[in-house]
């Protein structure tokens, strides 16, 4: 059965932002194929999703890279995230369907009840929900696609602290989903602008040591043509 180009796709941008694929290492055909247990032709397309994407390279004589994006590149992707998140935001308080609020709502309850507990793993899985979420709910493909580039590629370069106040932090989450039921889009914006701002300040660049990458890799299994489902 051949695996389709979007599922190697996956795995290895996933791998990529978990560290596994080293920054500047090389990332050849064959030895990809071998890993996720395909052949080279979905690793050969995935490689240019990938590229397109920039996570990937192209440099002569090495063949396709792992990016190594600057500390200005970096930063310039909290910058688009904060003004593409209350954009999001705001057409969703003018498109959401009844099913994107029910989602949201239960997200938010979850949320609250999870940071009362403490439940720090918990709070960041429901977060990236919540967030994906309210970005289909924009009924927009293409910003939708854009803010989901963006997490990836923030994960992949900062690590996250948790909020010094999680209650807080999910009542922030609260007034969004409130603004975009009564479909106040500026609201909506006002809101979601001021909770990426005060969450902007938990990120912090990742400097993993070359000891820390093998450790990732010697751990790592991720096969992609099995039937385990993938969290």
């Amino acid at each position: 059965m051949r695996i389709p180009a979007h599922s190697v796709c996956t795995a290895i941008r996933d791998d990529i932002v978990a560290g596994v694929h080293a920054r500047g290492s090389r990332l050849t055909e064959e030895l990809l194929a071998g890993r996720y247990g395909v052949s080279r032709v979905p690793v050969r397309e995935a490689l240019r999703t990938l590229e397109a994407e920039g996570f990937v390279v192209t440099r002569r004589h090495a063949g396709a890279c792992v990016a190594e994006p600057t500390e200005q590149e970096a930063g310039d992707l909290l910058e688009m995230r904060m003004l593409l998140e209350p954009l999001g935001a705001a057409r969703a308080a003018q498109r959401r369907t009844e099913a994107h609020l029910k989602v949201l709502r239960g997200l938010v309850r979850l949320g609250q009840e999870r940071a009362r507990r403490g439940n720090s793993d918990d709070l960041r899985s429901l977060d990236g929900w919540f967030h994906e979420t309210l970005a289909q709910a924009s009924g927009s493909p293409a910003l939708t696609s854009m803010l989901t580039q963006l997490r990836h590629k923030i994960a992949w370069m900062y690590a996250v602290e948790a909020p010094v106040s999680p209650v807080e932090s999910w009542t922030e989450h609260g007034a969004i989903v409130d603004a975009v039921a009564r479909g106040d889009g500026e609201r909506a914006r006002a809101v979601t602008a001021l909770h990426t701002e005060r969450a902007k300040g938990a990120h912090r660049l990742r400097f993993g040591s070359a000891q820390e990458r093998a450790d990732r890799v010697r751990n790592s299994q991720h096969p992609v043509n099995t039937a385990s489902p993938r969290l």
